[in-house]
């Protein structure tokens, strides 16, 4: 655990949890941890029952906290991925600032626009696709995800591993081809995921032709830093103006609102159900904002601490190792 506990949003959140021995599914109630296992296996069985399973959650979390090994002091406890989803979908290129910021660079440097012109052009193309395009959806793999405290530890391959913190929902009920207006329905929660990248592997310069490589650049070992909690979505407030906020070494490098997302939650629910049926435990990934260290030409090295934050869903902390 950190220095200081993590706080959630509303009366208590969901989260896995372990004491020296196997992980269990944990109701949090700020400080205190009921352990679950006499009413689900995990978190993702409690979410797959959710709508039945609310009720009785919140009458658990009303309970006398009995000396009776049923409950926890959250900081004697280690703190794992919050759920293991069937399925992680990604956004990318979801933040308007931090498209702008990287089309306006390109129309510079490629093909010699003004500053001024970049930006305008760049804020023109993202006004359009908004309007008339579609997200940008990619799968990454649960094999990636550890938890919001443990170590990050940098592959073998490439060098500029950066940090992209991101608000992911949790899908709640079965379905296929959402429609926008229903879309919310469909959320069990919140969490946070930090998708980390190695930028240098996410194009294969022996393949350019087949274009981004993003099992290598985006799913080694501990690269979604996942929770610490689920929180209920009802507890959240408007996910559409959460503060997502990310420290590399103490300096902020991320702070923005989830306001500035180009799709918003339900058009990248009904655009990711057209493909994929969502099942309860997916996590879904709404991308992520400006200050990736490409953008500050800082990356990650061993020793740095990763501090990351979004409004109502607790916090992480990270150090970074290498592998070698």
């Amino acid at each position: 655990m950190p220095d200081h506990l993590p706080l959630h949003a509303g009366p208590f959140a969901l989260g896995t949890f372990s004491r020296g021995g196997d992980p269990f599914p944990g109701l949090v109630t700020v400080t205190r941890v009921r352990d679950l296992s006499d009413v689900a296996a995990s978190v993702r069985a409690l979410v797959e029952d959710w709508d039945e399973v609310l009720p009785r959650l919140a009458a658990l979390a009303e309970e006398p906290q009995a000396p009776d090994g049923a409950w926890h002091d959250l900081a004697d406890l280690r703190v794992h991925a919050p759920i293991e989803p069937g399925q992680i979908l990604q956004s990318g290129a979801n933040y308007r600032r931090h498209v702008v910021d990287l089309v306006a660079a390109e129309k510079e440097s490629v093909h010699g626009a003004t500053p001024e012109e970049a930006r305008a052009d760049a804020e023109k193309m993202m006004d359009e696709r908004a309007r008339n395009g579609v997200p940008y959806v990619f799968l990454g793999s649960p094999r990636a995800m550890c938890g919001p405290y443990d170590e990050v530890i940098l592959p073998e391959l490439g060098e500029q591993h950066d940090w992209e913190l991101e608000l992911a929902l949790v899908i709640g009920r079965e379905g296929r081809s959402i429609a926008p207006e229903d879309a919310w329905s469909y959320v069990a929660g919140y969490t946070i995921c930090n998708d980390l990248t190695t930028r240098d592997r996410l194009y294969r310069p022996d393949l350019k032709a087949i274009g981004t490589d993003w099992f290598t650049a985006k799913n080694a070992d501990t690269f979604l830093p996942t929770g610490p909690f689920l929180v209920p979505a009802a507890f959240v407030g408007d996910p559409a103006d959460v503060r997502i906020t990310l420290r590399h070494n103490a300096v902020v490098r991320q702070d923005e609102s989830t306001k500035d997302m180009i799709f918003d939650i339900p058009r990248l629910i009904a655009y990711a159900s057209t493909t994929s049926t969502l099942r309860p435990g997916d996590l879904l990934l709404t991308g992520s904002p400006a200050g990736n260290g490409a953008h500050w030409r800082v990356f990650l090295s061993p020793g740095d601490v990763l501090e990351a934050e979004i409004t109502g869903l607790g916090h992480q902390r990270n150090t970074v190792r290498s592998i070698r």
